[in-house]
């Protein structure tokens, strides 16, 4: 039985892990975030050139 129990402990283990790696990732990703409001829209050459005329 101990066996079993020290096997249960190691996927608890893996799973505080896994969930401690994806909360860091979640605050990294919001960190690098841009606000829609920060972004501008881009506009091929193309069209821009065609506009200069």
């Amino acid at each position: 039985m101990s066996g079993q129990d020290d096997n249960a402990q190691e996927n608890k283990g893996e799973a505080a892990e896994r969930e401690a790696a994806k909360q860091r990732l979640l605050a990294q990703a919001e960190a690098e975030r841009v606000p829609v409001e920060d972004t501008t829209r881009a506009v091929p050459d193309r069209r821009w050139r065609r506009d200069q005329r």
